[in-house]
């Protein structure tokens, strides 16, 4: 299985990414993998892979700027949506991924999103794995799952965000049993989670999102495209965990407002079914992806 590593310049800093698998003319179209976060570099979600092995089918991963083994430019004007969205057009302008598929997960399906209601051309489907459409929505589900912490716990993180340090030891220690319920059910987690999970670079973090998944305070506070998802006119495949932080109460509102959106709840799984079920996981995307083509192929040759 081939592997290509590069890197994309953008906005005078380079953009690290990694191509698995080969392109070939008239082959699979390729999958663009967009990562959560903010500030997260890849790695959780390197299970994607497998798609390759097991399909075929060429998966494109890139490190967000900021993060994992992209620059990490000391500017913090950077640290703006519309710089990881102009990003994200970046790596598939240098790449030429023309057609292609687009995966964002969490953060990531905020980019997704983004991008895609600028109506790109050659953007064959769209999946959003544990997707948020409406940050104050978010907001307030995660309100929710932090009150079934125990006490103790929650004691910890309010009085650290009354006081405004969320960047205390203590205060991230506490925010780890949310995570081990809501973030990735495994025990222990898969070491490539942990890789991403303790390489978040906090600036970016904290300037776009906040202290913590239910304490926003950054740029996103306000955050909400829902009133656009009726735009979208790709195929749509929605992910998310029965135990997901994106609660399915979330989910199946953002689902109903995407027109023929298909959606598929991984019980055994939180935030991250690519880990905690991946081959299950990897089933239902490249079923779908699959069928994304052979419609196409379809509507193709009837033209004809």
């Amino acid at each position: 299985m081939s592997v290509t590593e590069g890197t994309v310049p953008f906005r005078g800093h380079r953009t690290w990414y990694r191509v698995v698998g080969a392109r070939t003319p008239g082959g699979q179209v390729p999958l663009l993998v967009v990562n959560g976060g903010p500030g997260c570099p890849h790695d959780y979600l390197d299970d994607l892979a497998g798609l390759t092995r097991e399909t075929g089918r060429p998966v494109v991963f890139y490190d967000q700027l900021g993060c994992g083994r992209s620059d990490h430019p000391d500017d913090p004007s950077l640290w703006t949506l519309d710089t990881f969205v102009d990003e994200l057009a970046a790596v598939r302008e240098a790449l030429h991924l023309d057609p292609v598929h687009l995966l964002g997960h969490s953060w990531g399906s905020q980019l997704a999103l983004e991008y895609v209601l600028t109506r790109p051309p050659g953007l064959l489907s769209l999946v959003l794995a544990g997707p948020v459409a409406d940050a104050p929505a978010y907001q307030a589900e995660t309100l929710r799952l932090k009150e079934s912490l125990p006490a103790a716990v929650r004691e910890v993180l309010d009085r650290h965000e009354a006081a405004g340090t969320t960047d205390d030891p203590e205060y991230q220690d506490a925010a780890l049993a949310f995570y081990a319920r809501y973030l990735c059910r495994l025990d222990p987690w898969p070491p490539h989670l942990v890789r991403s999970f303790t390489s978040i670079n906090r600036e970016v973090y904290e300037a776009l999102w906040g202290g913590a998944e239910w304490n926003l305070t950054g740029s996103l506070k306000d955050w909400d495209v829902t009133a656009r998802l009726g735009e979208i006119d790709l195929p749509v495949l929605v992910t998310s965990g029965r135990h997901d932080v994106a609660t399915p109460a979330l989910v199946r509102d953002l689902v109903e407002a995407v027109p023929g959106a298909a959606w598929v709840l991984f019980e055994e799984s939180s935030h991250m079914p690519s880990a905690e079920e991946p081959e299950h996981y990897r089933r239902v995307v490249g079923a779908f992806l699959a069928e994304v083509e052979a419609d196409a192929g379809s509507r193709s040759r009837a033209a004809a």
